[in-house]
C-alpha cells in the first residue's frame, strides 16, 4: 500500500505489544513487566499510572533504550515507534532517535542536569549530538526554546548554572531540552512529583499548550490520579508489572473497573478531615513570637552581598495533640521556619518558647531542647547514614542521651513494630528499603527520643499516593498515641487539610493567612491562598471505592 494513510490520526506514534522485561536473579519477582501492551496516538497524552515497582518507568526506559542490560532487559514483545521495533535497533541507531525523534523529561531535574555546566551549554549538547549547527543559530534556538517553556529572562537563564534556578524552572529547562528538536514523542517520567502545587499546575498547563501547538504525542508516567485528570486522554493502570486496566481517561476516572484502580483513587487526600481538638485548658507546647531569619551570601571584595529574608515576624502557638500545617510554594520560607524550630538553623530575632521556656539562638538551642524536639525530613534516604544499620540509626539518639544500650535496642524493636516493620529490619541497611519504608524508619528514629514536638518537613511529597496515605495514617496514629504537638510542612493543601488543625500560609517569608483548617481552606481570605487552592489537581468525578 503506497501513499499517505487516509486517516493518519489512527496510526499510533508508539505501540508497545506484549512487552516483558526480566529482572536479575534474586529480585522479588522474575519479570519487572509482564506482557504489557499500550499505544500512544499523535497529539494525545497516555498516562501510565501505578505505585513504585509497578513497572511503569521500566516501559519508558525500554522505549528510550536505557535499561541496564543485561541485568534488566526485554525478553518478549515489541516496542514499535513509527512502525519500527526499537528493541531490534543498535545503540548507535537508538542514539540517533533519542532527542531528535523521542524526548524524555526525568523526575528529578537537578539529577538530570549537570551542576557544573551552564544551562545553554547543556541544551546545546542536544544540537551537537545530532549534527552541526552554527553557534549563533544554536544560541538563537536555545533562547527560543527557553522562552517557549515560559522561563523569564531567557538571556540570563541561558548563562546560569542549575543551582541558580528553582525546582520548577529546572523542570522547564528539562522540557525545553527535550523539545528543542521537535520530537514526535515526549516521555515524561513523574515530572511533577516533587513540585509544589502551583508549579505543578504551571508545568501541566505548559505541557498541554506545547502539545496543542506542536501535536506531540506524550507518554506521561505518574502515581497521582489528580494529575491524570488534568492531562490524560487515555489511561493505563499497572500493578506489579501487569496492566490491570486501560481506557479513555474519563471512563477510568469516573467508573474504575479494577479494585487496584479504585484503591489508587481512594488514596488521594481529600482534605478537611474532621478531628477532635484538645479540650479544657491545655498549655502551649510551642510558642513562636516574631521569628525572623535572613540568609546572607556572596559578600566579598569583588562581589556584592545578597540577602534573602526567609522568615519575617512569624508568630503562632501550638498545643499538645494539635497539628499546625505550614504551607506555601518553594521559596516561601516554610522549611526555613522548620529548621529554626529544631535548631538546625539559628534564627536572627524573635522568640521560640518550648513548654514556656525560651530557647536560645545558636548551638545551645538543641542542648536546652533536650532531644524533645525532633524532625522527620523530606528525603529519608539522604538523612540516614548508608553505612549504619537501621537499628543503630534509631537507637543512636537515645544512647547519646545516656539511655542504656539494651533499653535503647528494646525501644527500637517496639518502634519498628509501631511503624509496621519487622524486627529483623534493625539489621538491614537503608538501601534495602523502599521510599515509604525509609520514611517509616525516619519516623521511628524521631520517636526514639520520646519527643513532645515533631516537625515534619514535606515527609510525603515524593511518595506514591497509596504509600503517602499509609504514612499519613501512621503520623495520625503517632500523634494520638504519643499525644504529640506537630508542625507539618507541606506544599499540598490536600495533605494539610487531612492532617492539620490550623494552617499558616506562607509567601515570601511572611504568613499571609492563619487560622483553623476548615476556615482557611473553606473560606480563604487572601488571594495567594485562593491561588494555592485553585492549583490543586482534583478529580472531576470519582467513583466510590
Amino acid at each position: 500500500m503506497s501513499g499517505k494513510p487516509a486517516n493518519p490520526v489512527l496510526q499510533p506514534v508508539l505501540e508497545v505489544i506484549g512487552l516483558s522485561i526480566s529482572l536479575p536473579r534474586g529480585a522479588d519477582r522474575a519479570l519487572a513487566v509482564t506482557e504489557a501492551s499500550l499505544s500512544v496516538m499523535p497529539g494525545q497524552t497516555l498516562c501510565v499510572v501505578g505505585e513504585s515497582g509497578s513497572g511503569k518507568s521500566m516501559i519508558a526506559n525500554s522505549v528510550m533504550g536505557l535499561l541496564p542490560r543485561p541485568h534488566v532487559q526485554p525478553v518478549a514483545g515489541q516496542v514499535l515507534f513509527e512502525g519500527v521495533d526499537l528493541l531490534k535497533l543498535s545503540e548507535e541507531q537508538m542514539r540517533e532517535l533519542r532527542g531528535r525523534r523521542i524526548g524524555m523529561v526525568f523526575q528529578e531535574p537537578m539529577t538530570a542536569l549537570n551542576p557544573v555546566m551552564r544551562i545553554g551549554d547543556q541544551i546545546g549538547e542536544v544540537f551537537d549530538a545530532h549534527g552541526h549547527v552554527a553557534a549563533q543559530e544554536k544560541r538563537r534556538r536555545i533562547l527560543a526554546a527557553l522562552a517557549d517553556v515560559g522561563l523569564p529572562e531567557p538571556e540570563l537563564i541561558i548563562d546560569a548554572f542549575p543551582f541558580r534556578l528553582s525546582g520548577g524552572q529546572r523542570q522547564r529547562v528539562m522540557i525545553a531540552c527535550a523539545l528543542v528538536l521537535d520530537p514526535l514523542l515526549l516521555i515524561c517520567d513523574e515530572p511533577t512529583t516533587a513540585l509544589d502545587v502551583t508549579t505543578q499546575a504551571q508545568i501541566l498547563k505548559l505541557m498541554r499548550e506545547l502539545q496543542q501547538r506542536r501535536g506531540t504525542a506524550i507518554l506521561f508516567i505518574t502515581h497521582d490520579f489528580g494529575v491524570v485528570s488534568e492531562i490524560a486522554d487515555q489511561v493505563v493502570v499497572m500493578q506489579t508489572g501487569q496492566v490491570v486496566e486501560s481506557g479513555p481517561a474519563r471512563q477510568v476516572l469516573d467508573a474504575p473497573a479494577h479494585p487496584y484502580t479504585r484503591k489508587l483513587i481512594a488514596a488521594i487526600p481529600t482534605g478537611l478531615a474532621e478531628r477532635a481538638t484538645p479540650g479544657g485548658e491545655v498549655a502551649d507546647v510551642l510558642k513562636v513570637v516574631d521569628l525572623c531569619k535572613t540568609y546572607r551570601s556572596g559578600n566579598g571584595l569583588f562581589k556584592k552581598g545578597r540577602s534573602v529574608q526567609a522568615a519575617r515576624n512569624i508568630s503562632f502557638a501550638l498545643r499538645r495533640g494539635e497539628t499546625l500545617g505550614i504551607v506555601g510554594e518553594s521559596g516561601s520560607g516554610k522549611s526555613s521556619v522548620g529548621r529554626c524550630l529544631v535548631g538546625l538553623a539559628p534564627y536572627d530575632s524573635g522568640q521560640i518558647l518550648f513548654n514556656g521556656k525560651p530557647l536560645p539562638r545558636g548551638p545551645a538551642f538543641r542542648r536546652e531542647a533536650g532531644g524533645k524536639i525532633q524532625m522527620v525530613f523530606q528525603d529519608p534516604y539522604a538523612s540516614l547514614n548508608p553505612r549504619h544499620r537501621i537499628g543503630a540509626a534509631i537507637a543512636g539518639g537515645p544512647i547519646a542521651q545516656g539511655v542504656d544500650k539494651a533499653e535503647a535496642m528494646k525501644r527500637t524493636a517496639e518502634l519498628l513494630a509501631l511503624v509496621g516493620l519487622r524486627a529483623d529490619a534493625a539489621e538491614r541497611y537503608p538501601h534495602e528499603f523502599s521510599g515509604g519504608q525509609r520514611q517509616r524508619i525516619g519516623i521511628a528514629r524521631a520517636l526514639a527520643m520520646r519527643p513532645e514536638l515533631l516537625v515534619a518537613d514535606e515527609p510525603v511529597s515524593a511518595l506514591d499516593v497509596s504509600v503517602q496515605a499509609q504514612v499519613l495514617e501512621l503520623f495520625a496514629q503517632v500523634r494520638e498515641q504519643f499525644h504529640l504537638a506537630m508542625v507539618f510542612i507541606t506544599h499540598d493543601l490536600r495533605v494539610a487539610g487531612q492532617m492539620c488543625d490550623h494552617i499558616a500560609v506562607m509567601q515570601r517569608g511572611e504568613v499571609v493567612e492563619y487560622g483553623e483548617t476548615h476556615r482557611v481552606l473553606g473560606d480563604p481570605q487572601h488571594a495567594y491562598t485562593r491561588k494555592l487552592i485553585e492549583a490543586v489537581p482534583r478529580l472531576a468525578a470519582v467513583a466510590p471505592a
